[in-house]
């Protein structure tokens, strides 16, 4: 781990599961950060994900990897009376907590803010919800799928008309509000440069997919007039679609009111700019989906690579549909660092998505495969100050176990 990174000495206890709040930690330690990642003897239940469909079945552990690389692993039953001593050394060594245990159950753990505020004062106490702190429904377990997606709206507006809710892609709120939990982090980290003071900082799945799909919900605020669901066929703005090219592949096309002239041209269709059916603007509305039958056939008659020399010839906003299996060797993401090195994972799992930050003429650390469960609780314990008399007792009490390492 790097000795001169932007967060070098910063000292994290990461107590959260699944995806947002240790990718939060991720980033952290992205850029130098010391990451304990505390989970149950058992191991946390993202160790298991790649083996639970619809998530991409894999031999390897990827998602564990994903979202817990570079950190120490421990193993801590917090059930046992004898772990809050441990947790109360981990506070107290720690620059930043982070937590997303449901409230009730955080509770009967005493690992609320008012429980460990105070061992540190200076503690960052970084918390993330399903559904915010308040309300009918703050006790509520959250998933991306529930609270980001299906509960701020963005479930019901990415869907052509007609057509069901579908299931969304698995992490992409989590991921987003991680970026946003770091970004609290972050922000407390700089007031307790000034102020000396901690901070309990907080988000939710469900803030955070409101304030994804804002534009609309902003929209709603003002009683503004919806379109209804996006048809491909029938949309509200032919310029602004998606179309198939000969080759089958989709692509979306965002065809801004200064590039119209442009884009006539260049697809051979300069007649569509006087045709008396889309000159007008209240007949172009009446007739949008006749635009977009003649643009499918326009589109369809050409492979994206056409396309994409077109579009980029006039500096027109579009973008190909590509799988994940495309998009792994896609040589944009390659020149930009987005896919890095992992070292020590073994098996086939050779890489890693980069956090989505970069500080220019600072080297990120190098990614290095998360940690087998409790891999590293001897360690742990003696840098708080455990002796080897106090690890063998907190064994037999059963809070730090003795756990058979996975594979992962």
């Amino acid at each position: 781990m790097a000795s001169d990174n932007i967060f070098s000495g910063l000292k994290v206890v990461d107590m959260a599961s699944f995806i947002a709040g240790p990718s939060a930690a991720v980033i952290l330690s992205d850029f130098g950060a010391d990451v304990i990642k505390v989970e149950p003897p058992s191991g946390e239940l993202w160790r298991h994900a790649h083996n639970a469909p619809p998530q991409p079945v894999a031999e390897d552990a990827y998602p564990w990897h994903l979202n817990n690389r570079n950190k120490r692993g421990m193993a801590l039953d917090l059930k046992s009376p004898s772990a809050h001593q441990v947790l109360e050394k981990l506070v107290k060594w720690a620059d930043v907590l982070i937590v997303n245990t449901p409230h009730p159950a955080r509770a009967r753990l005493k690992l609320e803010y008012q429980d460990v505020l105070p061992w540190n004062p200076r503690l960052i106490y970084a918390d993330v919800t399903g559904f915010g702190e308040n309300g009918p429904d703050a006790d509520l377990p959250g998933f991306d799928i529930t609270s980001y997606w299906a509960r701020s709206g963005l479930l019901s507006m990415t869907r052509d008309a007609g057509a069901p809710p579908t299931w969304p892609v698995a992490g992409s709120g989590d991921n987003a509000t991680a970026v946003g939990l770091y970004s609290a982090i972050v922000t407390a980290l700089y007031r307790r440069e000034r102020t000396g003071e901690g901070a309990h900082v907080t988000t939710s799945l469900l803030a955070e997919g409101i304030w994804s799909a804002s534009v609309s919900i902003q929209a709603a605020l003002c009683d503004a007039k919806f379109f209804g669901q996006h048809d491909r066929k029938n949309p509200a703005n032919a310029a602004m679609n998606v179309y198939r090219a000969a080759d089958d592949t989709w692509f979306v096309l965002v065809v801004t009111s200064d590039k119209l002239e442009a884009v006539a041209k260049a697809i051979g269709r300069p007649d569509l700019l006087t045709d008396p059916r889309f000159s007008d603007p209240v007949k172009l509305m009446a007739n949008m989906p006749q635009l977009t039958s003649i643009l499918d056939d326009v589109f369809g008659a050409q492979p994206m690579e056409h396309w994409h020399n077109v579009f980029r010839g006039i500096h027109v906003t579009f973008g190909a549909v590509r799988d994940p299996r495309e998009v792994i060797n896609d040589p944009q993401i390659q020149a930009n660092n987005i896919i890095v090195p992992l070292e020590g994972a073994g098996g086939k799992l050779t890489s890693t998505i980069s956090s989505p930050l970069h500080v220019h003429g600072v080297t990120k650390v190098s990614a290095k495969r998360a940690p087998r469960i409790g891999e590293h609780n001897e360690e742990i314990l003696r840098q708080l100050g455990f002796s080897a008399t106090d690890i063998e007792g907190l064994r037999a009490s059963g809070a730090v176990p003795q756990v058979k390492e996975p594979a992962v």
